[in-house]
C-alpha cells in the first residue's frame, strides 16, 4: 500500500505538524501535577526541609529539565533511535547492576544513583531503552516472530535479565509493567493468539510466585484484601487513601484543605498524589484525570496505527510500547490509590513528584510526537511529489519550446 494512497491529506489542507490532543493531554496533566504536588508537600517539606516550597520548586525544576528533554528529542530523527536500540539496551543494562553496586536505598529499595542533587531511577530508563530495542528487533524479526516461538525467544533473554535485576532492587511493579509492555508490543506484532494465551498463563503462574517469595509482599496482599483488618499497621497506607477519597466525596474539600497530606497518609506528594487530589478536589476532577490518561493513550495508539498502515513498523512499535507503558503504569498507581490493587512503589507519570520519571515520560511522548510529525511530512511529500513532477516537466518544456 503506498503512502499516498493511505494519505488524508490534500493540497490545500493545513495540517498542524504535533497532534493537538496529544499536546494538550500532556500539559494538562503536568500541570495538574505541579499544583498537586504543590498543595500536597507543603507541610511535609516545611518539616523535613525547613522550606515549604522544597519539592515544588525541585518539581519545578524537573519539569523544565523534562520540557528541554523533550525538545531536544522532538528534533532527533526516529531512524536514530532504531539504530541506537542495542545500545541503549546495554545502557540499561549497566544502570541496573550499578544501581545494585552503589545505589541508594529509600524505604527499603535500592532503586537510585546519586547524581549530586538529584537522583537517577535506573529502572526508567532500562523501560525506556528496552522499548527502544524490542522495536527495532521486532521490525528486523518480524516474519520470525508471527510464525515461530524461535522469534518470540530472542528477546526473551534480556528481558528476563532485565526482570531479575528489577526484582533485586526489589522494583516489583517497574518489572510487572515492563513485562506487560514488552508481551503487548509483541502481541501487536503479529504474535499468534494461541502462543499469547499460554505466555498470559505462565506469567499468572509465575508473577505469584514471584510475589510471596518476599514476606512483606504477602503483607501487602493480605492488606489489601482488608485494610482495615490493621488500619494502624500493614493497613495504615490503603485505610489512609480511602479515607482521602472519602473525604472528597464529589467535589473535593477545596484546593489546600486535605487533611490526609497532613502527616497521615505516608507519600503524599509521590505514591498517593492521587488520593490528595481526589479529596481536594473530588470524584469528578479524579475522573477528569483518569479521561486524560485516556486520551493519551488513544492518540498515541492512534499515531501508532497510522504508523502501521503506512509500513513504518518501528515507528508503530515504539508508539504502541510507550502507550501501554504510560497507560499501564497510570492505571496501577490509580488501582493502588482506590484500593483495587495491592500497594506498589509506582509513581503517577507527569503527575506524581519524581524527576526520573517525569524527564523519562517526557522524552517518551516527544518520540511519539515526532513520529507524528515524521508521518505527516511523508505523507505531504507523497501528495506533493506528482504536482512538483509535473511543474519540472512543464518548466523543461517550456524551455525545449524557447
Amino acid at each position: 500500500m503506498s503512502i499516498a494512497a493511505t494519505a488524508p491529506v490534500t493540497l490545500n489542507q493545513k495540517v498542524l505538524p504535533f497532534d493537538p490532543w496529544l499536546l494538550t493531554a500532556a500539559i494538562c496533566l503536568i500541570l495538574i501535577g505541579f499544583v498537586m504536588i504543590s498543595s500536597a508537600s507543603i507541610e511535609v517539606a516545611a518539616v523535613r526541609n525547613s522550606n515549604p516550597f522544597f519539592y515544588m520548586i525541585r518539581h519545578g525544576v524537573f519539569i523544565l529539565i523534562g520540557l528541554a528533554a523533550a525538545i531536544v528529542a522532538l528534533n532527533i530523527p526516529i531512524s536514530f533511535w532504531q539504530r541506537s536500540g542495542p545500545w541503549l539496551l546495554l545502557i540499561g543494562f549497566l544502570l541496573l547492576i550499578l544501581v545494585l553496586i552503589v545505589g541508594r536505598e529509600i524505604n527499603g529499595s535500592v532503586r537510585w544513583i546519586s547524581l549530586g542533587p538529584i537522583n537517577l531511577q535506573a529502572s526508567e530508563v532500562a523501560k525506556f531503552a528496552m522499548v527502544i530495542y524490542l522495536a527495532g528487533y521486532l521490525v528486523r524479526r518480524l516474519t520470525e516472530v508471527r510464525s515461530s516461538w524461535k522469534g518470540i525467544a530472542k528477546p526473551a533473554l534480556p528481558l528476563a535479565f532485565f526482570l531479575f535485576l528489577l526484582i533485586l532492587e526489589p522494583d516489583f511493579g517497574a518489572a510487572v509493567v515492563l513485562l506487560g509492555s514488552i508481551m503487548g508490543m509483541i502481541f501487536l506484532g503479529g504474535m499468534k493468539f494461541s502462543q499469547f494465551a499460554m505466555i498470559v498463563v505462565g506469567c499468572a503462574v509465575v508473577i505469584p510466585s514471584l510475589a510471596v517469595l518476599q514476606p512483606y509482599r504477602v503483607v501487602r496482599l493480605k492488606t489489601f484484601l482488608d485494610p482495615w483488618a490493621d488500619p494502624f499497621g500493614s493497613g495504615y497506607q490503603l485505610a489512609q487513601a480511602q479515607i482521602a477519597f472519602g473525604r472528597g466525596e464529589w467535589f473535593g474539600t477545596g484546593l489546600g484543605n486535605s487533611v490526609q497530606k497532613l502527616f497521615y497518609l505516608p507519600e503524599a506528594h509521590t505514591d498517593f498524589v492521587f488520593s490528595v487530589l481526589a479529596e481536594e478536589m473530588g470524584l469528578v476532577f479524579a475522573l477528569l484525570v483518569i479521561g486524560l490518561f485516556g486520551l493519551l493513550a488513544i492518540r498515541m495508539f492512534n499515531i501508532g496505527r497510522r504508523a502501521e498502515k503506512l509500513q513504518q513498523f518501528f515507528m508503530a512499535y515504539i508508539s504502541y510500547g510507550f502507550a501501554i507503558m504510560l497507560a499501564g503504569q497510570a492505571l496501577i498507581n490509580i488501582g493502588v490509590n482506590v484500593g483495587a490493587l495491592p500497594t506498589k512503589g509506582l509513581t503517577l507519570p507527569l503527575v506524581s513528584y519524581g524527576g526520573s520519571s517525569l524527564v523519562v515520560s517526557c522524552v517518551m511522548l516527544a518520540i511519539v510526537m515526532r513520529v507524528d510529525y515524521e508521518l505527516k511530512r511523508m505523507q505531504r511529500d507523497a501528495v506533493n511529489a506528482p504536482v512538483k513532477l509535473k511543474k519540472q516537466r512543464k518548466t523543461r518544456g517550456g524551455g525545449s519550446d524557447d
